[in-house]
């Protein structure tokens, strides 16, 4: 089979930090600006100003995005400190508040805000998103129904933020309840066809709902211009090691998915509904509690359920040449997630700023 399509990009929002208070800060631009006269559009100014965005260029493998995500974090780092701020890797700050952070004046933005109000306002967020090369967006319509069923199982690992202004909100990842206030978002609906999928974006680019396809921010969906289905159910990570096996399962899962469809075979598709319930169990206890396993109609402990995903992305990922990156997973349920390292922190300390700072140490490990 050949892989050369199944190209990988990855997508990481960062915080800017004041070094002295811990709290947002915005980069009033300096970051963007000069990260796009290196890198152009890798860099790019988000709602918020206390947020950048880095994109990798496309990746052919997880090698080449490894590489990628090191330099872009280094870089943006190095320029952050230039400008006296710190580079934080959360899916939420664990105490600022978002009433306290300005706009990025963009005319798009403008009409975010216009039209969600407090809603967009108040969605101070971070999170991954990553882009897997398909064949063709037929493909990616099938891959993506099938697929739904796996995203509560990477959400729990990639859970990685607990605290929202200055509280324990008790979910491993509270950043997809802020986001959930925004329409259009969660789990994807399964379309028989790419050609009804594209119908429902006709549709409501048609009523003024949208306008464009961009504004279809489900956890994982048919990306609207390029040939790529886009995972976004993930908060940011704080480990580059974490970001990468993440998308090192992605990637093998829509891989192992388009195999089985080769061979005239298929996964079983559940419900909507049905995964919502693990997608709530995910965000709520992360990988230490439990998943429905659907097939046996039973509760099985999450990290059980994720090793049985390794093992079925087994037969590719040697492949794909990421078996070292997709068995990292095991490592995070180890040590981990980003969400149960902040809490650890926190009981430990008392003290959100020390939260703040192990982040910010966590998120330039290993880059130097």
């Amino acid at each position: 089979m050949d892989l050369s399509g199944f190209t990988l990009g990855i997508e990481e929002e960062f915080q800017t930090i004041d070094p002295v208070t811990r709290e947002l800060r915005s980069h009033m631009s300096r970051i963007v600006d000069e990260g796009q006269v290196k890198l152009q559009e890798q860099v790019k100014a988000e709602m918020h100003q206390a947020v950048v965005e880095v994109g990798t260029v496309i990746c052919k493998n997880i090698q080449e995005a490894r590489e990628d995500v090191i330099n872009l974090r280094r870089y943006v780092i190095e320029i952050a400190d230039k400008v006296d701020l710190k580079i934080a890797s959360s899916g939420t700050h664990p105490f600022s508040h978002w009433a306290d952070q300005a706009i990025t004046p963009n005319p798009r933005y403008d009409q975010i805000v216009e039209e969600l109000q407090e809603a967009a306002r108040s969605n101070l967020i971070f999170g991954l998103h990553v882009h897997v090369g398909i064949p063709s967006r037929e493909v990616g319509v099938q891959i993506i129904n099938v697929a739904r069923y796996f995203l509560p199982h990477i959400f729990a690992l990639s859970t990685n933020s607990p605290f929202w202004e200055g509280r324990n909100t008790g979910y491993k990842s509270f950043r997809t309840k802020v986001f959930d206030k925004f329409p259009r978002t969660g789990l994807p609906e399964s379309f028989t066809s790419a050609i009804e999928y594209e119908q429902y974006l006709d549709l409501l680019i048609k009523t003024g709902c949208i306008d464009n396809g961009k504004k279809i921010w489900w956890d994982m969906r048919l990306h609207p211009f390029f040939e790529t289905v886009e995972f976004r159910i993930c908060d940011v990570q704080m480990r580059v090691e974490e970001t990468i096996a993440l998308a090192a399962v992605m990637q093998a899962i829509v891989v192992k998915l388009y195999k089985l469809m080769s061979s005239n075979l298929s996964f079983r598709m559940y419900g909507k509904p049905l995964i919502n319930e693990n997608k709530w169990r995910a965000a709520r206890y992360g990988i230490d509690g439990k998943l429905i396993d659907f097939g046996k109609q039973e509760e099985v402990p999450t990290k059980a359920l994720i090793y049985e995903l390794i093992d079925f992305v087994d037969d590719v990922v040697d492949h794909l040449g990421s078996r070292e990156e997709v068995e990292y997973l095991i490592k995070m349920m180890e040590q981990g997630t980003g969400a149960d390292r902040q809490l650890k922190v926190y009981q430990e300390t008392n003290d959100f700023k020390a939260v703040v700072d192990y982040i910010i140490g966590e998120t330039a490990a290993g880059l130097w």
